[in-house]
């Protein structure tokens, strides 16, 4: 019975850490303003208290194998776990490690979110619910060795890394390198999930601006770039994992919009490729439609003719490619955290 139980609260722990990693590495991915450095400290002390838990898990895995050949979900959990808290060491110490067009930190977070998807179905299938049991003043101890054990690995880890000064001591809190900041030519070029760069001629480019269902106004290219006085240095932080400061130029958003006699909550910003994300109306006045970048016109790679600029929000808020603009009733936060497409 107590090997058992003590079976179960291992794989409750087990459970407990792959859900702080899963959602402290969502937060990480959809935030970057002031505490981002805490919830990537957060998720980096939840992936190596993994770690700590594999000489408890291996009693586990030893005794499960005596009785028959180990289950398929069970395997894939455990080498899917493996391989994305390898990847993500590599990214956090090493720098923008890739093969080809992945990176490291593709592998850390597809590999996540396998091993998370894994991990649901595993307990579906076999649930294992806390017990009175397990509230037992012996197991808090050892939760709370737990934590102290993967917060002073994690110290350990990145105290190594910027004692041996390696490349992920540059990194940002939330863990993007810098690359190519005041060179525009030097930037990255990505795009979310599946859009393609797509090609738009700016002498026939319109923006519309929608309101109540209504198509308020049509703005040429040429008008844009005539009313393109606002300039801001703002970082773009890419959950791709790197981050660039560039000079943006173009016009703030909510001098394009209609007036305060014309409700809304909220400013939805669509893409030509039909990617698009809510910021509440109040956000209008911070944001930029930009038309360039440094000196030049934007590329189409980096969003030409307009793209999104939005200080202090990571690169998937960026929207590139803009060509409509929509008043909405529905409040800012109406939408999934990270795009679904």
């Amino acid at each position: 019975m107590t090997r058992l139980r003590a079976g179960r609260r291992t794989n409750l722990a087990l459970l407990a850490v792959l859900t702080t990693a899963f959602v402290t590495g969502l937060v990480a991915m959809s935030g970057s303003g002031t505490g981002s450095a805490v919830v990537t400290a957060l998720h980096g002390a939840a992936g190596l208290a993994l770690l700590l838990l594999v000489p408890w898990k291996s009693v586990v895995v030893r005794r499960r194998l005596r009785r028959g050949p180990a289950r398929v979900d069970a395997l894939l959990l455990a080498v899917t776990v493996v391989i994305s808290l390898v990847a993500g060491l590599v990214h956090s110490a090493a720098g923008p490690v890739a093969v080809g067009e992945v990176s490291a930190l593709d592998v850390h977070v597809g590999a996540a979110v396998v091993a998370v998807v894994v991990a649901a179905l595993h307990v579906v299938r076999r649930p294992q619910p806390f017990r009175r049991v397990d509230l037992s003043r012996r197991t808090a101890l050892r939760a709370l060795a737990l934590v102290g054990g993967s917060a002073l690995a994690y110290g350990v880890v990145e105290g190594s890394t910027r004692a041996l000064d390696l490349p992920g001591a540059s990194r940002r809190s939330t863990g993007s390198y810098e690359v190519g900041s005041g060179d525009p030519r030097r930037m990255p070029i990505t795009q979310w999930f599946l859009d393609d760069v797509p090609r738009i001629d700016v002498d026939s480019y319109v923006l519309a601006v929608v309101a109540s269902g209504e198509v308020m106004a049509r703005i040429p290219y040429a008008d844009l770039v005539r009313q393109s006085t606002a300039s801001v240095e703002a970082v773009l932080d890419c959950t791709g994992g790197w981050w660039s400061r560039q000079q943006w130029t173009g016009v703030r958003l909510d001098r394009l919009l209609p007036g305060p006699e014309v409700p809304g909550r909220s400013v939805k910003v669509v893409s030509a490729t039909g990617f698009h994300r809510r910021l509440p109306r109040t956000a209008a006045a911070s944001a930029l439609l930009a038309t360039s970048v440094g000196d030049a016109p934007l590329s189409p790679g980096h969003g030409a003719p307009v793209r999104l600029v939005v200080p202090g929000r990571r690169g998937f808020w960026w929207v590139k490619w803009v060509d409509r603009v929509e008043v909405s009733g529905a409040p800012g936060w109406w939408q999934p955290p990270l795009p679904l497409r």
